[in-house]
């Protein structure tokens, strides 16, 4: 199972300036549609005025369940959102918010020059966030007898899940998050350490 994907480090902003334009690049990293939705009409208003807000995403987890869309702008058809989009895509990237705002500063760049010019700011800009490997988890609820406890928290350590949180009393209820594709692992080790008798469950 691929659970493996590639996201920003952090929000970026790089301005360049093409004979007189200047273009402003931000990167944002965004973890659902409504998130992308809301940070572009968040800079939609902040730059107003300026010529062009042009920009690409892509929303989701990969393989699966994958959103994207870029536009122009008002710029040519095909010289601001899908090169932006490229550069994202190109690099591997999901739950990106890429936005280029343009200032016109009087010379016409031209298909080709619009096309370099967006391409070039958008690299500049993810080149400055970085990039973060990430995996896509799975939850579960493990509820256990108390001298099982020690074994369980081996088995977490093992198969490099992480404890959410615990309650004590004569059992424990522990929730853990795990990478998906070591889901089944972890739970075949809680089976055999409890003989049976931990009641797991995933949680939404």
């Amino acid at each position: 199972m691929d659970d493996r994907y590639l996201t920003i480090e952090k929000t970026s902003t790089e301005e360049t300036k093409v004979k007189g334009s200047r273009f402003i690049a931000r990167a944002i990293r965004v973890d659902s549609l409504e998130l992308a939705h809301a940070e572009l009409e968040h800079i939609r208003k902040r730059e107003y005025a300026a010529t062009h807000n042009c920009y690409a995403y892509i929303v989701g987890t990969p393989p699966h369940d994958v959103a994207f869309k870029y536009s122009d702008d008002g710029e040519p058809s095909g010289t601001a959102g899908r090169p932006i989009y490229d550069i994202i895509s190109g690099a591997g990237l999901t739950n990106i918010l890429m936005v280029v705002t343009r200032y016109f500063g009087g010379t016409k760049l031209g298909t080709g020059g619009l096309v370099k010019a967006y391409s070039e700011a958008a690299r500049l800009a993810l080149e400055s966030a970085g990039v973060r490997e990430n995996f896509v988890t799975d939850k579960i609820k493990v509820d256990i007898d108390f001298p099982s406890y020690d074994s369980l928290l081996k088995a977490i350590h093992r198969n490099g899940a992480r404890e959410i949180k615990a309650d004590f009393s004569d059992r424990v209820s522990i929730e853990i998050e795990i990478r998906r594709s070591r889901t089944d692992q972890l739970v075949g080790e809680i089976v055999e350490l409890s003989r049976g008798k931990a009641a797991i469950e995933k949680v939404e």
